[in-house]
């Protein structure tokens, strides 16, 4: 099993429910791929860099769990079907990434 993070932009017009549900699909989607969650993190609400189909913000979510290589290639396929999806990026995490996000995760609980 390999690890991975996934970072995806939810379009800014959407309602609370409509956020909660497109996350729970993608969730559930890797769940039934056998994925193991590492952690969930809803950014919330942020500017955008540049305009992404004429919108300056969107609500950002991160993703970091493992499963098998093959479950990324129907899981990004289900990232370009969902009209509410503006962009995503998913990587693969090596040893160095794993060992930073987890020094990133202690830091945010020391700060809550």
């Amino acid at each position: 099993m390999n690890h991975y993070e996934t970072v995806f932009i939810l379009n800014p017009v959407l309602s609370e429910t409509q956020i909660k549900e497109t996350v729970k699909k993608f969730e559930d989607f890797l769940t039934s791929k056998g994925a193991e969650f590492v952690a969930k993190e809803d950014w919330g609400l942020k500017k955008l860099a540049y305009p992404i189909q004429n919108k300056k913000s969107g609500f950002y979510h991160l993703f970091e769990f493992k499963v098998d290589g093959e479950a990324i290639g129907p899981y990004e396929l289900e990232f370009r079907r969902d009209e509410r999806v503006m962009r995503y990026l998913t990587v693969k995490l090596d040893k160095h990434a794993i060992e930073w996000a987890e020094k990133r995760r202690k830091r945010l609980k020391e700060k809550a």
